[in-house]
């Protein structure tokens, strides 16, 4: 055996035995039985992975502590299926590895991707109550961004005032959410869906309201109106990178073209409240 083909089965072995771990971790923390079951069962499938190319190396490798500390907390803070499929796009990387190792020993590379096949259905079979509102939690999410931006952008031209455009853009976002959550509320109710009508009223108003708050909380802060404009919209775009990560990621989306999409949409409208409030400014003459 070569040197450049212990080292990669090392690898592999290092990262069999860290996900193991992982798992039996996460299996111990999160509540729900039936997905503490499908961890464990995933986990004893690595050290099983992690026990056959044993049989080639004939070492013990030690686990990646960091990443076994990393991947726990994403899962308590992000969510259990995010953590899982961020863990799985890592291990897509190892696809090079897998050819090289198979080059050499293909019963290896047979077992690894079978396994790996076998894996991805037992992730399928985690339910995230989470992950089932995300239509909720995106409902929220978005009109706050589209509405909050645009008016946002409105106010500051229109008013030129830190303290006014916070509060108006407070009391605007709280209203909208409690209006946007009572609407998901009557549309699940009338859909009649699967879906719990009052949990996805109440994803779409956490959202939208935390969504305001970040987006308000420059204006309270700073006087200069156009940097606390400048600040809100770079907010509202990393809102819509990260949670379009986190997306992708979770529900096995693409990136960028949603990114693009919901980046346009929220720009466009802050444009043309923006124009909107320098008209009304120009108007009717404010000087507030």
């Amino acid at each position: 055996m070569t040197q450049e083909l212990l080292r990669n089965l090392c690898d592999i072995q290092k990262d069999e035995i860290t996900s193991y771990h992982i798992y039996q971790n996460l299996a111990k923390i999160i509540k729900n039985k039936e997905n503490a079951k499908v961890l464990e069962a995933i986990g004893n499938n690595e050290l099983e992975h992690y026990n056959e190319i044993k049989k080639y190396t004939k070492k013990d490798v030690k686990a990646g502590s960091i990443k076994i500390v990393l991947f726990t907390f994403f899962a308590r803070v992000l969510g259990l299926t995010f953590s899982l499929k961020l863990m799985e796009l890592g291990e897509r990387k190892a696809e090079d590895i897998y050819g090289y190792i198979g080059t050499f020993l293909p019963e290896v590379e047979k077992i690894m991707r079978e396994e790996e096949k076998h894996e991805k259905k037992l992730i399928e079979m985690i339910n995230e109550e989470g992950l089932n509102y995300m239509g909720s939690i995106v409902l929220g999410l978005n009109d706050a961004l589209v509405e909050l931006t645009g008016a946002l952008a409105g106010f500051t031209l229109a008013l030129q005032n830190s303290r006014l455009i916070a509060m108006l853009g407070l009391i605007t976002g709280i209203s909208a959410a409690l209006s946007m959550s009572a609407s998901e509320f009557l549309s699940q109710r009338q859909e009649d869906n699967e879906q719990d009508a009052g949990k996805s009223s109440l994803y779409t108003g956490i959202a939208y309201i935390i969504t305001v708050i970040l987006l308000v909380l420059p204006f309270f802060i700073f006087e200069n109106y156009f940097i606390n404009l400048g600040i809100t919209m770079s907010l509202a775009i990393l809102i819509i990178l990260l949670f379009n990560f986190y997306i992708s990621v979770a529900k096995d989306l693409p990136f960028k073209r949603r990114f693009l999409e919901m980046l346009a949409i929220s720009l466009s409208v802050s444009a043309i409240s923006f124009g909107i409030g320098w008209f009304v400014r120009a108007y009717f003459h404010l000087d507030i």
